[in-house]
């Protein structure tokens, strides 16, 4: 596993991330530069299925954990825009300037956020399982088998990390195409959630706030090329989520995979990978 790293912003918060291509050895240092945005909750660290597409295509990969997780310091009432910009400064200390960028579940909305704030230094953009930024009606609830800490997010962080106490995991959430794909090669996704939300719930509980609040950009300002995966059974971000977007994204298109579900879909990570790469 690639060694955590921390990074300090002007305003004296920690942060911490993980860089494929860190050491100054590294073969990957030059490489083009993937930046992964982790799902809700997750420690940020480039986990095994990540690590291991991104190198089999040369790709150096950077990710940072969002404010709340694991060794990033809380940023009480953030944006989506706010961890994103977060992101952009650590690849500003890197001395990156062009990237690809790629987030699964609620990592979705951070990868469009940094796609917006970066223009033109974004080379494309995928989201895979993404959420949608909320609308204020309850349909954007539809679907989902277990919605109550976005419900509870609605009423405030207090609300929220209340919710926390009592809340457990849904099984539901999950389709039998799910399990199977955590029980192989990417069950070191449900390993990593565990440890995201093994120091508390802040992460996860801003993260849900973020998503039902305005995120802090305009969709319609990515104007690099996007591409929006959707599993046509996921029971966390519905299908619907994805049209959303769609609609608000003026470069993407939508590949619709109807019979996988939230964590399934993930399976199509080296297939996304090659697209982008296809656009150097």
């Amino acid at each position: 596993m690639t060694v955590p790293q921390q990074f300090r912003t002007a305003g004296g918060r920690s942060v911490r991330y993980f860089d494929t291509g860190g050491a100054a050895d590294a073969p990957v240092l030059d490489a083009p530069v993937l930046v992964w945005h982790h799902g809700t909750p997750q420690t940020g660290a480039v986990i095994d299925p990540v690590a291991a597409e991104a190198a089999a295509r040369g790709l150096r990969v950077v990710s940072v954990a969002r404010p709340g997780y694991p060794g990033s310091d809380t940023l009480p009432g953030r944006s989506v825009a706010d961890a994103a910009g977060d992101v952009l400064a650590v690849l500003d200390a890197l001395g990156v300037d062009r990237f690809s960028t790629m987030g699964a579940s609620g990592g979705g909305p951070h990868a469009l956020a940094l796609a917006a704030l970066a223009g033109e230094r974004a080379t494309a953009v995928v989201t895979l399982a993404g959420i949608a930024p909320f609308d204020n009606s309850p349909d954007w609830f539809s679907g989902m088998a277990a919605p109550g800490g976005l419900r509870a997010a609605l009423a405030g962080r207090e609300a929220r990390l209340a919710y926390a106490e009592t809340a457990e995991f849904d099984p539901d959430s999950f389709t039998a195409r799910d399990y199977e794909t955590l029980n192989g090669v990417w069950g070191a996704l449900g390993a990593d959630a565990g440890r995201g939300s093994a120091e508390g719930p802040a992460g996860e509980a801003d993260d849900d706030l973020a998503y039902v609040s305005p995120w802090g950009v305009d969709l319609g300002a990515v104007r690099t090329p996007a591409l929006l995966v959707q599993g046509g059974a996921d029971r966390v971000v519905p299908a619907p989520h994805a049209a959303a977007m769609l609609e608000r994204l003026p470069e993407a298109e939508l590949w619709m995979r109807p019979r996988e579900g939230h964590v399934s879909v993930l399976t199509v990570l080296g297939v996304t990978l090659d697209w982008m790469r296809a656009l150097r």
